[in-house]
């Protein structure tokens, strides 16, 4: 069952397969609990199955498993579902895992049975559980139950052999269609010997249990049915909402090497202790945007669709704001921001706003960049803005600046050193004999050549040179860390 009315109020998507004839149980007793609340025609549920091969015991929380569930969310995600249904005890042993990556709410069936013995049974302490090795081994109901105030009670094996596992994926057992007989039989042995153990309270840790609770019959200790449970949960609206984890979206591969320094950059001037405390960053490596400097000097192809199209994936992939480490691509970023719904951090005025707050005194500003960078006067009018004259290499030293980058044994050929070198010192030494105390490098391959933040010159004067692409990556961590505290505090609100 699928449809698209209704679903941004309320919306589930169930994940089927893994239990084919439980999930189908849980999704008609959701049915059944939202036409008693009067919702059933306020609601979308998209219930999907596909074949799992996952084989047996075996393979109960495998890899093959957890992609096929991870898979299942993100289609649900793409589908505009408000929330997850997840009948399968087994897939809980890893709720974390899934959790960690999607934004959308797992409605947790462990939580809801565990609310439910506590308002149902509120004096039960010994919990007995009908489930497989590996949840058990797992320690799932544990969880939920935990020591001292609970004693979480197992059925013993016969000859070696778990009767609950029997019954269910037994060659005649409930999975394969057979819901009288034997598989009926293990489990009513099953539950008189945990009620035998002194089990107040019997829980199924399979779906499959709770598709026949009832054919079982009266039992020494009462035994519940987790599927009826869970779906009355989820019908309550009963769910966690996730904090979505801040994402730096990366136009990456204008230019390749630039985009490799950009990365280190935010990685140096993150504070963190550890792996999982650094930045979300997602990279779309697209060399094959066209050169801005070309078009911009009139002899190349409009990178305009290029640009936006990349800026588009990062926005898909759910990034809250965009940097790109080139310059000279700034200077198409008023064409496409419109339409985009999340902000491109700017390189040229963050690291300008920069410079006039670092030296209130200074009047000028000397700028290293491609023909395509000063030619545009994006850096002119950002500059200017804040009360600054741009100082601009003489056309003969620019020609040493744009073979430095572009020559044949220039920064983007993948040189460092050797003639780069001597033709950016003559774009710099021009700068300095015009007045210029402070440089930008607004090139993203030029600190590659120029790596420090002050040179002495020749004439005795220290030079402070700006690197817009640390500047940037400051501002990218500087939002991340404010945005990770505001949805922090919107979560615990």
């Amino acid at each position: 069952m699928a449809s698209t009315a209704h679903l941004s109020r309320r919306s589930y998507g169930i994940i089927g397969g893994l239990g084919p004839l439980a999930s189908a149980d849980v999704f008609f007793k959701l049915m059944q609990a939202m036409a008693a609340d009067g919702d059933l025609e306020q609601a979308d549920v998209i219930f999907e199955q596909h074949p799992f091969r996952g084989s047996g015991l075996a393979s109960t929380a495998t890899t093959e498993r957890k992609l096929y569930v991870f898979d299942m969310i993100r289609d649900f995600e793409k589908r505009g579902a408000g929330a997850v249904v997840l009948p399968c005890f087994l897939s809980h042993t890893f709720l974390d895992e899934l959790r960690a990556n999607t934004t959308l709410p797992i409605v947790d069936m462990m939580a809801a049975l565990a609310a439910h013995v506590r308002q149902a049974y509120p004096q039960a302490t010994r919990i007995g559980v009908l489930s497989s090795d590996y949840t058990r081994a797992a320690g799932l109901f544990e969880r939920y139950f935990p020591a001292p105030s609970f004693d979480v009670l197992y059925p013993h094996a016969a000859d070696g052999v778990n009767p609950v596992a029997e019954a269910v994926y037994g060659e005649h057992g409930i999975k394969r269609g057979n819901l009288t007989g034997r598989p009926l039989q293990l489990l009513t042995e099953a539950a008189h010997d945990l009620a035998a153990q002194g089990a107040q309270v019997i829980l199924p840790g399979l779906t499959e249990v709770a598709l026949v609770a009832h054919a079982l019959g009266a039992l020494p200790a009462p035994l519940v049915d987790s599927n009826q449970v869970y779906a009355r949960s989820v019908a309550a609206g009963r769910r966690e909402a996730r904090t979505k984890p801040f994402k730096v979206g990366v136009v990456g591969g204008v230019g390749p090497a630039a985009t490799v320094d950009f990365m280190q950059k935010i990685v140096r001037n993150t504070p963190a202790a550890r792996d999982q405390e650094h930045i979300k960053v997602h990279v779309e490596q697209n060399p094959q945007i066209p050169d801005r400097t070309e078009n911009l000097i009139g002899h190349g192809p409009d990178p305009t669709i290029a640009l936006y199209a990349t800026c588009r994936k990062l926005e898909d992939g759910g990034a809250d704001l965009i940097a790109i480490p080139c310059n000279t691509a700034h200077a198409y970023v008023e064409r496409i921001q419109p339409s985009l719904s999340i902000p491109i951090v700017n390189m040229l005025t963050v690291t300008v706003h920069s410079i006039r707050e670092r030296f209130p005194q200074l009047t000028q500003v000397g700028l290293l960049a491609t023909s395509g960078t000063l030619g545009s006067g994006v850096y002119q009018k950002a500059l200017e803005e804040q009360g600054l004259q741009q100082l601009a290499p003489s056309p003969a030293a620019q020609e040493h600046v744009m073979e430095a980058i572009y020559g044949r044994e220039g920064v983007k050929a993948g040189f460092t050193e050797g003639r780069c070198q001597d033709d950016i010192r003559i774009g710099l030494d021009d700068l300095v004999r015009q007045g210029a105390e402070l440089v930008i490098l607004g090139c993203t391959e030029l600190p590659l050549l120029l790596p420090f933040a002050q040179v002495m010159h020749a004439s005795g004067k220290t030079i402070t040179l700006v690197d817009p692409t640390d500047t940037l990556a400051r501002r990218c961590v500087e939002y991340a860390g404010a945005g990770m505290q505001t949805a922090e505090h919107n979560a615990a609100r």
